[in-house]
């Protein structure tokens, strides 16, 4: 059942771990199926030398199980409720990688410092508020993904596939469970540039907004030009599967 679906997740689980974003088990990818209405998620606490496809626990749009024998990811409530508010995402990533995580302990956005950072992200990558003691001793999990939603209000999820949550740690997404990987590897690396940066000279400024859109529009606008030509992959996408 949904064995291509199971598949992407598995191998961009273990993606996490090849990449050195995770240790342990800590950290998860899940993808969805829109059509279907379908999700795969890695399950808890199983270490990613372990994974297989099969392992992949399968979940209905509420969150119920309906193939796999395994516990699906505590953070599942945080992947339903950001599938249930940014329709355009098909997979997410969440890990403690060091240098995001540092900048979501220290409660603090990512400054856009330069290109590198552009050519990903479309300004600062957002921090949450910290969640309150009433919404930690209630649906945690649920509620953490409710402070990411709430942050996002007014901005577009698909060109800003970041955030920071603040105490925790970082969640990406993308059209894929691919692309939430490749999101979350680069905010690992902008995080790890920005303090440097920061460490080099304390009162750097964030880039000119004229460059910031020149490097995020010539990759991901409608009108983009970096790389290859691409086929489109539907009507509302650009060259690079991104919405324009």
């Amino acid at each position: 059942m949904h064995d291509e679906l199971r598949k992407a997740v598995c191998e961009a689980n273990r993606q996490l771990h090849e990449q050195k974003l995770v240790i342990g088990s800590w950290g998860n990818v899940s993808g969805m199926d829109r059509s279907a209405g379908i999700i795969a998620i890695k399950p808890s606490g199983v270490a990613y030398d372990e994974l297989t496809p099969d392992k992949m626990v399968l979940l209905d749009a509420d969150g119920k199980i309906i193939a796999g024998t395994l516990k699906p990811s505590s953070d599942t409530p945080t992947h339903l409720e950001l599938y249930r508010n940014f329709k355009a995402v098909g997979g997410i990533c969440h890990t403690h990688s060091p240098n995001a995580t540092a900048w979501a302990q220290a409660c603090k956005e990512i400054p856009c410092f330069g290109t590198t950072h552009a050519d990903q992200f479309y300004g600062a990558v957002p921090v949450t508020d910290s969640l309150t003691d009433e919404q930690i001793e209630g649906n945690y999990e649920l509620n953490t993904g409710r402070v990411i939603v709430r942050r996002f209000a007014g901005l577009d999820p698909m060109q800003m596939q970041a955030v920071l949550v603040a105490n925790h740690g970082p969640f990406t997404w993308g059209h894929s469970p691919a692309g939430a990987v490749e999101s979350m590897a680069v905010l690992e690396q902008i995080a790890a540039m920005a303090f440097g940066t920061l460490t080099i000279e304390p009162g750097q400024k964030p880039i000119g907004r004229a460059l910031l859109e020149k490097h995020y529009l010539r990759k991901h606008g409608k009108n983009a030009y970096y790389g290859q030509t691409r086929k489109r992959t539907d009507a509302n996408t650009d060259a690079h599967g991104r919405k324009p």
